[in-house]
């Protein structure tokens, strides 16, 4: 009985140590996972984008006007709902013929979210209609800024140097516009017309 006992000590010294080392290493199975933050609705708008434009370039025009719709929706939406809202009411006033009100939104719009794109655009698309063409230009360049791939403030870009007669400016930007959306028709026109015009046709 003694010998056993000895014995029986003697496997628990070494025992000790490997307990002890499994408790301070525990198996990689039972380490805790850890999950990555789910993503803000920014950075998800983001991915989605990426996705359309994607399907966009392959389109190469056919059945196009869904996704370009899709994007549009995405360009429109805001982390903020006050943001949508004001976009929304300066849209309503723009359709109503009120372009001092609509610009008056689109300011303070900008003013507390210089970040949205889509604001700029609105606001660019507005100085447009108001024949403003330099402050328009000026906000289509921060459309650019925050939105490379706006084919809507390329075109824009285009109408405004075809109205300026800078003919070779307004091809520059229909192309670019119509590298990322193959699908604007308009802008096809426009391009033709152009191309025609240099060509003295």
């Amino acid at each position: 009985m003694r010998g056993f006992c000895l014995i029986f000590s003697a496997v628990m010294i070494f025992a000790v140590p490997a307990f002890a080392q499994e408790a301070r290493e525990p198996a990689a199975s039972d380490a805790p996972v850890i999950q990555a933050a789910p993503k803000k609705p920014a950075a998800l708008r983001a991915d989605q984008l990426d996705v359309l434009f994607a399907k966009l370039y392959k389109s190469e025009g056919d059945g196009s006007q869904g996704i370009e719709q899709k994007i549009w929706a995405l360009w429109g939406a805001s982390d903020s709902a006050t943001a949508e809202v004001l976009l929304q009411q300066s849209g309503k006033a723009i359709d109503a013929g009120a372009p001092a009100e609509a610009l008056s939104i689109l300011d303070r719009l900008i003013g507390a979210y210089p970040d949205f794109a889509e604001a700029w655009n609105k606001r660019a698309t507005l100085y447009y209609m108001m024949k403003r063409d330099d402050a328009s230009l000026k906000d289509i360049e921060h459309v650019l800024d925050l939105e490379p791939r706006h084919f809507g403030a390329l075109a824009g870009r285009g109408m405004i140097y075809q109205r300026q007669k800078k003919y070779s400016a307004a091809l520059d930007s229909y192309r670019d516009a119509l590298k990322i959306n193959p699908g604007l028709e308009a802008v096809k026109d426009s391009i033709e017309q152009l191309e025609r015009l240099e060509q003295g046709i």
